[in-house]
C-alpha cells in the first residue's frame, strides 16, 4: 500500500494560517485602548529618559570613566525592548495561563526575598537584590504575581464559602510585609498593602476584620517610625521640613523652574542637581523641559488607564477577573501617583519610580509584564453581547 510523503509546504501554510488565526482572535480580545495608552506612556518615558540621563550621567561620570550624555537613554530603550517583548507575550495568554503564569511567579517570587536577607546584595544600606550572574528585585517581579496571587485565593469563597480564605490572605500579606521590612522597603510594603486593601474590599470583606486590617496598619507605621531610621527621616523631613538641599525640596523646585511650557529639551538647570533624575525624578525633569501642562497630560494618561480597567471591569461576571484586573490598576496607580505627590512635595520620599516613564532595568520589564497579564485576564470575547456601562443607570439604581 503506497504512503504519502508529507507535503512541508502545506503544513508551513497550515502553521501560518494557525498562527494569523491567533493573532486576529488576540487582536480582537484584548482590550486596544488599555495597550495604546500604555504604548504612550513608554513613548513619553523613553523622550524624558533622554531628558533626564545627562544629569545622571555628570553626576555618576567619575575621573576614570565619563559616561555618555546619553549612557542611560541607550540602556534605557534596551529595557524597553525587552518590555515589550514580555508585555506582549504576556498578553497573548489565555486566561486561565495567565492565572496559572502569576501563580508562579508569586510563588517563586516569595521564596526569592526569603533568600534576599540571606543572601542578598546591599545597596544604600538596602539589601534588595539577588545577584545570580545577573541582578534581580523579587519585589519587582512580584508585582506581577501578587494581584493573581490574592485574586486566585479570594476567589475561592465563590466555590466555597467557608474556606478560611482571609486568614491564608492576612497570614501572606503578613509574611509579605516582614520580608519587605526586613530588606528594610517601606515603599513597596505600604504599595502592596494597598492592593491588598483594595482586593479584600473588593472581595465583601466584613468591617471588622477592615478595621483590625488598619489597626495592624497603624502599628506598623509606629513600629517603623521608631525602628527605621532612614523612614523616620523622611517622614520627620516631609511633616516639619528639610534643607534646601532635601531630595523632595530639590525636585519641587525643578518642577517648577519650567512654568507651563517648559525651558525646552536639555535646557533645564535644575535637574542637575537631582541624585536621581532619570528614575525617581524623572517627574520633576518632565515639569522643568516641557512644562506643567506635560505633567498634567501625564496624570490625565494614568487616570485615562485606571478608568478604563474599572469600566471593562463593570460587566464583569468571573470574581477572579475582577480581583486581579483591580489588583494590577490598583497597584499601578498608586505607584504612579506616590511618585508624583512625592516630586510635588505632597508625599514622603518613597524611593519608587514613575511606571512606564522612569528608567529602570527589572522594574521597567517587571510593570511591562505586569501590564500584558492585566492584558490577558481581560481579554473578551467581543461578539458576546453585554449592556454597555452607563452612568444614568447607576444613578437610577441608588
Amino acid at each position: 500500500m503506497a504512503t504519502i510523503a508529507p507535503n512541508p509546504a502545506a503544513a508551513s501554510q497550515r502553521y501560518n494560517r494557525n498562527r494569523r488565526s491567533q493573532l486576529a482572535i488576540w487582536w480582537q480580545e484584548i482590550d486596544r485602548t488599555t495597550l495604546v495608552l500604555v504604548l504612550i506612556l513608554m513613548a513619553i518615558g523613553a523622550v524624558a529618559v533622554a531628558a533626564g540621563s545627562p544629569a545622571s550621567a555628570r553626576r555618576l561620570s567619575t575621573s576614570a570613566e565619563r559616561l555618555s550624555q546619553l549612557h542611560f537613554f541607550y540602556l534605557h530603550m534596551r529595557w524597553q525592548i525587552i518590555g515589550l517583548i514580555a508585555m506582549f507575550w504576556a498578553s497573548t495568554l489565555t486566561k486561565d495561563n495567565a492565572r496559572r503564569f502569576g501563580i508562579l511567579l508569586g510563588g517563586a517570587m516569595l521564596v526569592a526575598l526569603v533568600l534576599v536577607p540571606l543572601v542578598g546584595s546591599e545597596v544604600n544600606g538596602a539589601k534588595r537584590w539577588l545577584r545570580f550572574g545577573i541582578s534581580l528585585q523579587p519585589s519587582e517581579f512580584l508585582k506581577c504575581g501578587f494581584p493573581i496571587l490574592l485574586a486566585w485565593i479570594l476567589s475561592w469563597r465563590a466555590r466555597d464559602p467557608n474556606i478560611p480564605v482571609v486568614g491564608l490572605c492576612f497570614g501572606l500579606m503578613g509574611l509579605l510585609g516582614a520580608l519587605l521590612m526586613l530588606q528594610p522597603d517601606f515603599g513597596s510594603t505600604m504599595l502592596f498593602s494597598g492592593a491588598f486593601l483594595v482586593l479584600i474590599l473588593l472581595s465583601g470583606i466584613e468591617l471588622k476584620r477592615i478595621g483590625m486590617f488598619f489597626g495592624a496598619g497603624i502599628a506598623g507605621l509606629v513600629l517603623m517610625y521608631f525602628t527605621y531610621d532612614n523612614g523616620r527621616n523622611r517622614i520627620d523631613n516631609f511633616l516639619f521640613g528639610g534643607t534646601a538641599f532635601d531630595q523632595v525640596d530639590l525636585a519641587q523646585r525643578t518642577i517648577l523652574n519650567g512654568g507651563w511650557t517648559g525651558l525646552g529639551f536639555w535646557m533645564g538647570t535644575r535637574k542637575l542637581a537631582l541624585p536621581e533624575a532619570h528614575t525617581d525624578y524623572i517627574f520633576s525633569v518632565i515639569g522643568e523641559e516641557f512644562g506643567l501642562l506635560a505633567c498634567m497630560i501625564i496624570v490625565i494618561l494614568y487616570l485615562a488607564i485606571l478608568t478604563r480597567v474599572i469600566l471593562r471591569l463593570v460587566e464583569e461576571e468571573d470574581l477572579f477577573t475582577v480581583l486581579a484586573a483591580s489588583g494590577f490598576a490598583a497597584q499601578f496607580g498608586g505607584q504612579a501617583f506616590i511618585n508624583i505627590l512625592v516630586n510635588l512635595q505632597l508625599f514622603p520620599s518613597k524611593g519608587m519610580t514613575l511606571p512606564l516613564i522612569s528608567y529602570g532595568g527589572s522594574s521597567t520589564v517587571a510593570m511591562c509584564l505586569s501590564m500584558g497579564l492585566l492584558l490577558a485576564v481581560t481579554r473578551r470575547n467581543p461578539f458576546i453581547k453585554r449592556e454597555k456601562f452607563s452612568l444614568r443607570a447607576i444613578g437610577e439604581s441608588q
